[in-house]
């Protein structure tokens, strides 16, 4: 597993040159249609640690290690906690443990520590792990703090498989309260939103809404998990409810049967998310049966693409992402004149 490290650019005037780099180098000359994630076939069973995917590179090169070993988010705009990070490392943690390192347990376990004593137990009975600084995401924007589907399932996940290593039916007591907000809508607090009867769960729960893939499938696998564990009918309804949502908005991700969107059509998913989208939905697809997700999976497998539709994907990408950025920076610059 990449180990963390602390992240080294270059300071002053010069630090926006760096994270531009960054950005063009990893979009433009490190473009690779695959990426290093995989499904973990072993698990989803109600006793096992493994998770569904792993990657020792995904989500690290944007992490850095806090004096506690407890990896902080570092962007060009920030530097913060960010749960779904902490909950990320934990379980990949796991998995090496598991595959060839069991020392990595304890680093696991540290993980969903911070997690249960960073927990916001609400009014309401939900239990949330808030992101602490504002963000935007496509037109949305969301003021700190702010909650998210991706955060909540991937905290259960880690959750309900420390529970699993020490039995502390308090973890389990954490993650019911974690699932309520699946029960309440965007309005109300929680991260659902209803179109046309059918439930979408929001790592982003803002308006308009932005509607990223991989964030709702995390959140199926966090739903899935403690449904596995507790055997609640009420976790496994919400469950069933984002597993329709998603069947019947699936091809509002799809580009052409060919590739995924990131969100509402702001830009073609980069690689790292698209090979994520995929062994997700695959993940989930042999969770329920449903052949409408196996069926995308395939369809947007890379190894698929002929020549022509990777130069098609590449460039369609770099066009997308590029106008998204400058569509961002415009609204940046409206706000600030506002102000």
């Amino acid at each position: 597993m990449t180990a963390l490290a602390p992240i080294r650019p270059w300071h002053g005037v010069f630090e926006p040159l760096w994270w531009a780099a960054g950005a063009l180098r990893k979009e433009l000359l490190n473009f690779r249609f695959e990426y290093p994630v995989e499904a973990i076939p072993a698990a989803g069973a109600k006793a096992s640690l493994h998770y569904y995917v792993y990657s020792d590179r995904l989500f690290f090169d944007a992490m850095e290690p806090d004096a506690n070993g407890i990896p902080i988010q570092r962007s060009r705009q920030f530097r913060t906690y960010n749960p779904a990070y902490i909950a990320w490392y934990g379980l990949m943690s796991l998995e090496r443990s598991l595959r060839l390192d069991v020392s990595r347990q304890a680093i696991a376990l540290q993980q969903a520590d911070w997690l249960r004593n960073h927990a916001v137990a609400r009014a309401d009975g939900s239990v949330v792990w808030p992101f602490t600084v504002d963000w935007d995401e496509g037109a949305c924007r969301l003021k700190a703090p702010w909650i998210s589907a991706m955060v909540q399932g991937l905290a259960i996940s880690l959750l309900v498989r420390a529970y699993r290593i020490t039995g502390d039916k308090a973890l389990l007591d954490q993650c019911r309260g974690a699932a309520v907000v699946f029960a309440r809508t965007v309005a109300d607090g929680g991260v659902r939103t209803v179109e046309a009867g059918h439930v979408v769960y929001e790592e982003y729960p803002g308006v308009p809404s932005p509607r990223v893939l991989d964030g709702y499938l995390f959140s199926l696998l966090g739903l899935y998990d403690l449904a596995t564990e507790t055997g609640d009918p009420a976790i496994r309804r919400l469950f069933d409810e984002g597993i329709d949502g998603l069947t019947h908005n699936l091809p509002f991700w799809d580009y052409r049967g060919k590739w995924s969107w990131y969100g509402s059509h702001g830009y073609l998913c980069p690689p790292h998310y698209h090979n994520l989208n995929c062994v997700l939905l695959s993940s989930l697809a042999a969770l329920t049966g449903e052949p409408a997700l196996q069926r995308y999976a395939d369809a947007w497998t890379p190894a698929h693409l002929t020549a022509f539709g990777r130069a098609e994907v590449f460039l369609c990408f770099m066009l997308t992402k590029n106008r998204s950025r400058l569509r961002h920076l415009l609204r940046r610059r409206t706000r600030e004149h506002a102000a």
